[in-house]
């Protein structure tokens, strides 16, 4: 992973793959402010929504820096590679891309209870200025599952068909060291971290606590989000996002 600057978000993010960097920091000066939908959009009508919330806040559309999305269903990788087409071709219209590169975080699972009908927006964060600089800069780190980063086929699936308690708390450690090498890779630490969201059908409890929260360190004082979800792709089985934000804003 690179760290890259993107002059025009006022952010930097580490070079990820084509769909989604593997995480964004703000740049000094600037602060990253997390936005949830109460009720989310389907993510074309999101970007429109996106679009407009920057222009009140005298924002351009460079700010936008990470999306959080909801699907009906896991993907086949053969369906996560044409949704993805059509993803990133929105980020190509609104010229995000840097020197051909995706800056954008991304998280996009399937909720196991009331899944969308169609793929939607939830959640997004965009660069904001900032007078605070005394403070640790803001950041997000991107979605990442029990996958081999940046390699985006079966046989890369860490314990792939298993989800014993031994399989899960393997796939969860990877999780937890993909996590920790991208807060290095955006010169952050995990009292830095706010927030963190787990997505999983399995059981937790076997491993959360030695795997997940001992591993956090302070960052534990804020316990974790378990979404009662599944990762994007099919055979996934645990996914991880975090942030360190300090505006938390409900649209």
């Amino acid at each position: 992973m690179k760290l890259t600057d993107n002059p025009k978000g006022n952010y930097r993010f580490l070079t990820g793959i084509a769909p989604y960097s593997s995480g964004v920091v703000a740049a000094p000066g600037y602060e990253i402010v997390h936005v949830t939908l109460p009720q989310p959009l389907p993510y074309r009508q999101g970007f429109e929504l996106i679009a407009q919330h920057l222009t009140t806040q005298r924002r351009t559309r460079h700010a936008l820096c990470a999306m959080e999305l909801r699907s009906p269903r896991p993907f086949t990788f053969a369906g996560f590679a044409e949704f993805n087409q059509g993803y990133q071709k929105i980020l190509a219209d609104w010229e995000l891309l840097v020197e051909q590169q995706n800056p954008v975080a991304r998280t996009n699972v399937a909720p196991a209870v009331r899944p969308p009908d169609e793929p939607v927006l939830y959640a997004f964060s965009y660069t904001a200025p900032s007078d605070d600089l005394a403070r640790a800069p803001t950041f997000v780190v991107a979605g990442a599952g029990d996958l081999v980063d940046g390699t985006l086929s079966p046989e890369a699936i860490v314990r792939a068909g298993e989800t014993s308690v031994e399989a899960m708390t393997e796939k969860a450690a990877y999780v937890m060291g993909m996590m920790q090498a991208r807060l290095a890779g955006l010169g952050v630490t995990w009292p830095d971290v706010t927030g963190v969201d787990i997505y999983t059908v399995q059981p937790l409890q076997p491993f959360l606590t030695t795997t997940v929260l001992e591993v956090m360190g302070p960052a534990a004082a804020h316990g974790v989000r378990w979404f009662y979800s599944r990762p994007p792709i099919v055979g996934l089985e645990f996914e991880m996002d975090m942030r360190g934000v300090r505006q938390e804003i409900w649209l």
